[in-house]
This record gives structure tokens, sequence and C-alpha cells, in this order.
């Protein structure tokens, strides 16, 4: 013969098995200490991962921040720049937000040898307190900064410019052959800066005038536009 079950014995078999509660999510501070563990093992990529994780859950990390900035930069000076995204503009991203949200990032970064691959950027120039709209800074920031034509296909930037102190230029084309990648030919020139417009001679060809806009773009009225960072990863 069945016995039956008392009626709220039956009922509490019934219901389903309560869940259990979900982990809390790491924080940014835990995802910043597991990147920081994986970069000592050399483990760039993983650590990258984790430092881009943790200033997802904190974008006012500031160490985070930083972080990101400076795997980027070894990354970048591994020639993986494609697969992470190993932009200039992405460092300096990164690293303005660091120094933004704690200024004592600054003197790190400029002792950090990570960071190296943006010394020749402008951002890195507005860090060190140059500006690209004061006139005073143009002369500085023309030197100090590497300038590259837009991309070009597969083979990107085809345009180079170096101001160098003394007031000389130099231009360097790649010029498309038949077979082949292209062949790089310098042409050197004299260059003068007036109340922040920028004036470049080379021979055989007629002056040619530039301004340097707040975005840090230098643009010439026949050479056309020149920016800090070369073209990447568009083919």
């Amino acid at each position: 013969m069945m016995r039956l079950l008392p009626p709220l014995l039956a009922l509490l078999l019934a219901l389903p098995a309560a869940a259990q509660p979900a982990a809390p999510a790491p924080s940014a501070r835990q995802l910043n200490t597991e990147g920081f563990r994986l970069y000592q093992d050399g483990k760039y990529p993983e650590a990258l991962e984790k430092f881009m994780a943790a200033v997802q859950a904190d974008p006012k990390h500031a160490l985070a921040q930083y972080n990101v900035a400076a795997t980027l930069g070894v990354l970048r000076k591994q020639g993986l720049i494609c697969e992470h995204s190993a932009y200039k503009s992405s460092i300096v991203e990164h690293l303005t937000a660091a120094v933004k949200l704690d200024a004592k990032r600054l003197k790190r970064a400029k002792e950090d040898a990570d960071l190296d691959p943006i010394r020749d950027t402008v951002g890195w120039q507005r860090l060190l307190g140059l500006s690209p709209t004061r006139a005073a800074d143009v002369p500085q920031i023309l030197r100090k900064v590497g300038w590259h034509g837009p991309g070009v296909g597969v083979y990107g930037t085809l345009v180079t410019l170096r101001f160098e102190d003394g007031g000389k230029v130099s231009m360097v084309k790649k010029v498309p052959q038949d077979e082949g990648p292209p062949k790089p030919e310098t042409l050197t020139g004299t260059y003068s800066v007036k109340a922040g417009k920028v004036e470049v001679r080379f021979p055989n060809q007629k002056p040619d005038t530039g301004t340097l806009d707040a975005q840090g773009t230098l643009t010439f009225k026949t050479l056309g536009p020149f920016f800090d960072a070369p073209s990447e990863c568009d083919a």
C-alpha cells in the first residue's frame, strides 16, 4: 500500500533546487594584478587582455590605463602591431588617460622604455606641455615628431618628413616599382617657421606652406597632410 507524503513535505520536494548565487565579477584591481603577473612572465598578449578588462571594469583605474599603454608599447616593439592593435594613437590615448587620473604617472612614463615607441608623437609632446596651437611650440614639435603622409594601399605611407636643427628638412619618398617593394628616394631641403606657419623648400620645387592644427595634423598646400604615425594594418 502506497503511503502518501504530508502535503507540506510533498510541496517542498516539488520545488526546484535554489540556484547558487553567481560569483562576483573580479574587480579592476584584481584584474590589474593578474595582468601584472602575466606581464612579469613575459606573456604580454594575455597581460594586455587582463589590463583591458580592468579598464573596462573601471575606466578611472589609473594604473590599469597605464599598464595598457605600456603593454601595447611592448607589443609594438615586438612588431605585433596589427595582431593587437598596438597603434601609437592607442598607446597615447591610454597613457593620457592615466596621467589625467594620476599626474605622477607622467614621471614614470618619462623613464619607461615600454613607451619609447610614442616619443615622436604629438600626443607625447602634449603630455610634456607643448601645444600644436601655440606658435612658440611649433618649431619644437616639428623637430621632435616623425611626420607621415597618408597610406597608399598595401604599401602604407609613401612619404615622410623629418625636420632637423639648423633649418634642414628631409623628405623620403617611396617610389613604386614595376616589381618588388617601392624604392626610397631622399630629398634634402630647408624650412622656416614664422607665426606658426611652416614653409619648406626643396630643390627644383616651389616653396610650400603648411600649418599645424589642434589635432596635430601638419597640412601643406601642395604636399598635403602629414600625421604623427604611419598608416598601418590597412592592407
